[in-house]
Formats: structure tokens, C-alpha cells, sequence
């Protein structure tokens, strides 16, 4: 116990994180408590379930307007796991209207909690480290989740929900010990140097995105999982696990490798889960099949958009505003999806038209996904293009880089400095290399982007490439 208190501000954090959220998995998020809690007593646990999540999503939207500083972030979140403690107590007495006001008022303040934890992933860990952050706090999280979902359907209800509420209090516990420092961002953030950039236009096309393509995850709720349901002992732990897998090996892929690529065989993932379930039967051996194509894809996307968010949060005045705007694009996205998948469930809609909404949102998000790739680019610079271009063998480096030479209005130096920004090479590595000031790269930069008519290292990427494939 000791060293748990002794952690660095990272480590304290994503524990915090994963203990809060596997209370919010397990329970108000279409958790298994809940279910269980409602289906001991004859209630309906879907209606409830949706009720939760859009003040899940009300609570995400409204922190960045409660939170300003660590201090108030740290203060939200403790009265906010402290309302969930309250609010998971009264499911222990016998059904009436407090149910619902407890599991609103309890949603909505950990979705506002979740969004103020933003201040200390931007806090805790640097900018290029918070895809590990991420997927550390959503694996816990998760790992947390399958133990309580056990407990609750193997167990009882109320073993789940005394677990989850254990959880609670440690989580209470540790968010005492974190920080209350107001330092907005690390003083020798990069990024944040580079300000002022817009970043609405990239996040609110991010949140189109991400609204979009998680209605798949809401039909998901409402379509998929009942099929399954008389695999009780099964989907008990195992639903979890392909998203699990698929956020460890996104996590443990060099830094190298073009995620991009990955971004579209998730796409076809979750196109051909909806057409296994429509064509398979309802064995133990489709459930694996369909869930692992499901879940894996939604732990790429999930961590995507995680890391993503945490890029941004060094380019806006309010980590909890913009991170919790994006939760907010997915937990709508759930929503709508439950929402469109229990009214086809309801009109006895045949099984083809949930596997024909899916297919349609893939189709929507694969178009989306080029255009949301160039916003990110020219917002993050170094986030996309670049992984594109150390892909390639280091003879295509050459070459694409050669064909700078044909631009006449650059200098010899641009063009050192040119092939090196192609290279991946940071402001100080080019000065390093070429003898120059960092100040000096920076001018050479400007007046590059300037000849060019470009605004960003990935256009010049992208110029790069263009003029290499026309003239091949």
C-alpha cells in the first residue's frame, strides 16, 4: 500500500482512472450490474441503461465549464466518486424512483469526472507518451470490468455492486494524493510553443468521426450481445478481451509503423462482424468469431481517438473542455446506436437492417477517415504523414527527397533543411546536423512552407510524394 501512495503523478492517475472507470464499465455504461440489479427486481435494464449514458455524455460536456485548474479538477473528481459511492449504496435497498435519480445524478458526475482527469493526462505524462497512458488506464479499466461483471452475473447482484463500490473508495483514496498544482501544461511543452493553433476545426471533425462510426458500438448493446446472452459464462469474460489484445498490440507497435493502415482493416473488421452474426448461427463458436472482429476493432478506434485527444489537450487553455467534447462524439455515438438498434428490435425489424445500418456507417466512416487523417496532420504535423514516410524503404526517402530539387525558388540550405523535415528530424536534430541554431531552422521552415505555399510539414510530405508519383 505503501508504494501505491509513493507513485509518480502518471502511475497515480491511470490508477485512478481504471478504478473509477470499471465502476462506469461494469455499472451505468450497459454494465452487467445493472442488468443484473434490474433483472432481480423485474425492472427494465435497458431504459435505465440508456438514461445513464446520456448523463454519462451531459457530464462529460459540462466539466470543461465547471473546470478550470488542477485544484478544481482534483476537487470535482473526489465529490464526484463520492456521489457514485452515495448513489451505488441505494441500489441495495428495494426498487423506487431514488434508483433513477441516483444512477442520473451518479452518470452524469463521473462523466464530468472523466473529463476533468484530462488536467492530469496532459500533466502527468509527456505528449509523445500519452498513447501509453491511455492505453494503460483503458486495459485496467477493462481487466477491472470483466472481474465485476463475473462477480455480478456468477455471484450476485450485490456482490458485484459491493466490489465496484470498493473500487470506488480506493479510487477516492489515491485522487486525494494527486497533485492540485494549476500549472495548465509543462513549461517546456513543444507543442504548446507553437501556439496559437485552432484545434475546433480538427476536433469537431474528430467528433464527427468518432460519433458516426460508434453507433456500430450502440447497435453492439442492443443487437449483437442479446443474441449471445444464453452464453452467459462466456460473454461473462471474455467480451472484453479482443479489445484488450487489440490495445496491448497497438501499444507495443514500434513507432515506425503506420497506424493509418490499421485504421481501415478496423473498419473491415467491423464490417464483417455484423455480417458473421447476420449469416452464422448463435453458437459459443460464432459468438468468439463476431466478438473478436467487433471488440478488436473497437480497442483499435478506442485508442486512437484516446491518444489523439491527448495530443490535443496541449493546444487548448482547458484539457477537461476538449476531452471531454471528444468522450462526449463516442458516448453520443453508443447512444444513437442503442437507440436505433432498440427501435429496430421493437418494430421486429428483419435481421438484415441492423447488418445494413453497420455496413452503411462503415461506409461513411471510410470516407470520413482521408479527410479526418489531413485535419489531424495539419493540426499534430508530425502525428500521420510522418509514420507514412518511415514506412517507406530508405531508397524511397532518397528519392522522394530528391524531388525537392526541382523546386528552383528554394535555397540549397531550404533544401538540406527540407529533406531532413522529410526525414522526421526535429527543429534541434536538423541544427545539430547542419551547424545551425534551432531559431535559424525554424526561419529556413517558414520561408519553405512560404515558397511552397504550404502551411505544415505534412503538406510538404504530401507535395513530396505527389510530385514524386506524377513524375514516376
Amino acid at each position: 500500500m505503501a508504494r501505491l501512495f509513493a507513485m509518480n503523478e502518471r502511475r497515480l492517475s491511470v490508477v485512478v482512472l481504471a478504478l473509477f472507470s470499471a465502476w462506469l464499465l461494469a455499472f451505468p455504461f450497459e454494465g452487467q450490474i445493472l442488468h443484473a440489479l434490474a433483472g432481480s427486481v423485474g425492472a427494465e435494464a435497458n431504459q435505465l441503461a440508456l438514461a445513464a449514458i446520456a448523463a454519462n455524455g451531459a457530464g462529460l460536456l459540462s466539466s470543461g465549464f465547471l473546470v478550470k485548474s488542477h485544484r478544481a479538477a482534483r476537487r470535482l473528481m473526489l465529490c464526484a466518486i463520492a456521489c457514485g459511492l452515495a448513489a451505488s449504496a441505494v441500489f441495495f435497498f428495494p426498487l423506487s424512483f431514488l434508483w433513477v435519480v441516483a444512477l442520473l445524478v451518479s452518470s452524469c458526475s463521473m462523466g464530468a469526472c472523466l473529463a476533468a482527469w484530462g488536467y492530469y493526462f496532459q500533466s502527468g505524462t509527456p505528449p509523445n507518451e500519452r498513447i501509453n497512458t491511455a492505453a494503460d488506464g483503458i486495459v485496467w479499466a477493462n481487466i477491472l470490468m470483466i472481474g465485476l461483471n463475473m462477480a455480478a452475473i456468477h455471484l450476485s447482484p450485490y456482490a458485484g455492486l459491493g466490489l465496484s463500490m470498493s473500487m470506488l473508495a480506493a479510487a477516492f483514496l489515491l485522487a486525494l494524493r494527486l497533485p492540485a498544482h494549476d500549472s495548465v501544461a509543462p513549461p517546456s511543452s513543444p507543442m504548446r510553443a507553437q501556439a496559437p493553433l485552432s484545434v475546433a476545426r480538427p476536433l469537431a471533425f474528430l467528433c464527427l468521426f468518432v460519433l458516426i462510426i460508434t453507433v456500430d458500438s450502440g447497435l453492439m448493446y442492443q443487437v449483437l450481445n442479446p443474441a449471445y446472452a444464453h452464453h452467459a459464462w462466456l460473454t461473462s469474460w471474455y467480451w472484453a478481451v479482443p479489445y484488450i489484445v487489440a490495445i496491448l498490440v497497438m501499444k507495443g507497435l514500434p513507432r515506425q509503423t503506420n497506424r493509418a493502415y490499421i485504421l481501415y482493416v478496423a473498419l473491415a473488421m467491423i464490417g464483417f462482424s455484423f455480417i458473421a452474426f447476420m449469416i452464422l448461427d448463435r453458437s459459443a463458436a460464432s459468438y468468439l468469431l463476431v466478438n473478436t472482429l467487433m471488440l478488436g476493432a473497437c480497442g483499435v478506434y478506442d485508442l486512437f481517438w484516446w491518444s489523439i485527444l491527448g495530443e490535443m489537450l496541449e493546444l487548448g487553455k482547458n484539457p477537461a473542455r476538449i476531452f471531454g467534447i471528444g468522450l462526449a462524439a463516442n458516448v453520443l455515438g453508443v447512444l444513437l446506436g442503442s437507440v436505433l438498434g432498440r427501435a429496430m428490435a421493437s418494430a421486429g425489424a428483419p435481421g438484415p437492417q441492423p447488418t445494413l445500418l453497420a455496413l452503411a456507417v462503415v461506409c461513411v466512416s471510410l470516407v470520413l477517415l482521408p479527410p479526418l487523417h489531413r485535419h489531424l496532420a495539419a493540426l499534430l504535423k508530425d502525428h500521420a504523414f510522418l509514420t507514412v514516410l518511415a514506412s517507406l524503404p530508405p531508397a524511397q526517402h532518397s528519392t522522394i527527397a530528391g524531388r525537392l530539387a526541382q523546386f528552383e525558388s528554394l535555397s540549397e540550405r531550404e533544401r538540406q533543411v527540407a529533406t531532413l523535415l522529410l526525414q522526421g528530424k526535429t527543429y534541434r536534430a536538423i541544427a545539430g546536423q547542419l551547424h545551425i541554431s534551432e531559431n535559424t531552422v525554424k526561419t529556413h521552415t517558414k520561408n519553405i512552407y512560404s515558397k511552397l505555399y504550404i502551411q505544415s510539414r505534412a503538406e510538404l510530405i504530401e507535395l513530396a510524394m505527389r510530385e514524386d508519383s506524377g513524375s514516376s
